[in-house]
């Protein structure tokens, strides 16, 4: 019988099972795939509590949707304006603005609530 993930030992068998799962040829509604489901929610809520990620600095969230889209730091001149403003950004010499924000949000689709938060380049 399942139960909710209460330690480490418990956690680990966990992943064993869905990795083993993972591993085979799951029929859509069959039991394993039902059973490989219950063990990903189980899981998930235990890596929430115990490993919890939080939102990305600003930075990283832009470099990391540059590398998505196969794109270089020169390229966001285009959507910032002068490269000098976009090396500013990343030396940490200038902060993004909400003009700044609001054009990354549109043209590398990432979400605003990622780009306003505080971060320091140390972040």
């Amino acid at each position: 019988m399942l139960k909710p993930v209460k330690n480490k030992e418990q956690y680990e068998a966990y992943l064993e099972r869905a990795y083993e799962l993972m591993q085979s040829e799951l029929l859509e509604d069959s039991n394993e795939s039902d059973e490989l489901e219950v063990f990903s929610i189980l899981i998930e809520e235990y890596e929430k509590k115990f490993y919890p990620v939080g939102p990305p600095n600003p930075l990283e969230a832009i470099q990391f949707r540059l590398d998505q889209m196969n794109l270089k730091k020169s390229d966001l001149s285009e959507i910032l304006g002068y490269q000098s403003r976009v090396s500013d950004i990343f030396s940490g010499r200038r902060k993004l603005n909400l003009n700044m924000i609001r054009k990354l949000h549109k043209k590398l689709n990432i979400p605003a609530e990622v780009l306003i938060r505080e971060y320091s380049q140390n972040d």
